[in-house]
């Protein structure tokens, strides 16, 4: 389906939870998250109802983001319903990678396709900076668990104010020699305009395919945007091509959502 400005949207991104096991500075809030009942989160039920509606619109990619994805309980089990859903292509997830270890063969064998895992230095000390409670030794075992799975690995590195080059090279020494992908994202804040990088992330507006779905069941067709749609479950067609009529030629700036509600 094409939006207004002619872009094709084929790419839908799924928040299935706010929560996550880590605290990055630069996505979890610094005073802390008001914690969602579980009532108030998106069934699984409902994000297939809503994936197989939008597959209608010319939806053929899902990406599976958080928070944290796989806190969320038999996550797995989601991949497989999504994967086998006729017109996707293709089923993938954002993570941090600290759980991967555990679940890399149930994920493989539901049918992910790729995995990308959030990795934004290779120093265990600085690591544990950013992360607030992370331990890089469980973010490795993950991604070593995932390619021996043989899924496909890409790792997130975003690039912050004090990343130095070198940094930087050694990531593409590690990714080179494990023959996995390497994405640079330019450090964004949301309550901030956004400006188009010359990292890989995030894209350039005018080459935007995606909306999203949040862990509330709201429908957002821009991340630096305030816009939502509430889903009509009796027109859940409907909703998602509103969604993607609504979507701004440009992204600007967006204040009612933290990155862990919406999962980048």
């Amino acid at each position: 389906m094409l939006d207004k400005y002619k872009r094709e949207i084929s790419y839908l991104r799924i928040s299935v939870t706010d929560r996550c096991n880590l605290r990055c500075y630069y996505c979890m809030p610094s005073d802390g998250i008001v914690k969602k009942k579980h009532s108030q989160i998106i069934s699984y039920e409902n994000i297939l109802k809503i994936t197989e509606q939008s597959v209608k619109a010319g939806i053929k990619k899902i990406r599976l983001t958080g928070g944290e994805p796989l806190v969320r309980k038999n996550i797995e089990n989601l991949v497989g319903d999504i994967s086998r859903i006729k017109g996707i292509e293709e089923v993938c997830m954002t993570t941090n990678g600290t759980l991967l270890w555990e679940k890399a063969a149930a994920l493989k064998n539901n049918g992910i396709d790729r995995v990308n895992v959030s990795l934004d230095t290779l120093d265990p000390v600085r690591y544990r900076e950013i992360t607030g409670v992370g331990d890089i030794k469980d973010a490795l075992k993950g991604i070593y668990s995932a390619i021996d799975e043989g899924i496909r690995v890409k790792i997130n590195m975003v690039v912050l104010k004090d990343t130095q080059k070198k940094d930087i090279e050694k990531m593409r020494s590690f990714c080179a020699e494990l023959e996995i992908s390497l994405q640079l994202i330019n450090a964004y804040s949301l309550k901030k305009s956004k400006t188009d990088g010359v990292f890989d992330r995030p894209p350039k507006c005018e080459n935007c395919n995606r909306i999203r779905l949040l862990s509330d069941g709201k429908l957002k067709p821009c991340l630096h945007s305030d816009i939502e749609v509430e889903v009509d479950y009796d027109n859940i067609l409907g909703s998602i091509v509103k969604t993607v009529n609504l979507k701004p030629e440009r992204g600007f700036i967006c204040l009612k959502r933290n990155m862990n509600e919406i999962g980048g």
